[in-house]
């Protein structure tokens, strides 16, 4: 699992006091930065392979400004070219929210798929999701 805290800022903030919902999507992209750097770690654009084709957002709790925020990142399944991921976002360790995004290692030039590396599969192995680990 991947770990990555935010610190939340006032302009997140919506008229009822909490982290507005559109926020959340790119608090999860932040979790998947380690995830961006094993496929780009030039991090060029021009070369970039993690294309995002899906996502999946489910709030369960309010987000509030002045506290931190950590978001967890699995990886859930690992396909030929593409991974699954889970995602959670905790505050004050009560769950707030929980994502699925499904990413594919595109090449850009060609604009088709490409196979995961053996490399970046085997990295991406050691963050697999046990469905029976205990959340916090």
């Amino acid at each position: 699992m991947y770990k990555t805290t935010i610190t939340p800022r006032v302009s997140e903030t919506d008229a009822v006091g909490h982290i507005n919902n559109t926020v959340l999507p790119v608090w999860f992209e932040a979790g998947r930065n380690p995830l961006f750097e094993l496929f780009t770690p030039d991090h060029d654009f021009a070369n970039w392979k993690m294309v995002i084709v899906k996502m999946t957002l489910e709030f369960t709790g309010q987000i509030y400004f002045g506290k931190d925020a950590e978001v967890h990142t699995w990886v859930e399944r690992i396909g030929n070219s593409s991974l699954e991921l889970y995602e959670e976002i905790y505050q004050e360790e009560r769950l707030c929210a929980k994502n699925k995004a499904v990413y594919v290692n595109f090449n850009l030039g060609v604009q088709q798929a490409e196979p995961i590396p053996a490399d970046i599969r085997s990295t991406l192995e050691a963050h697999l999701r046990d469905p029976d680990e205990k959340r916090q």
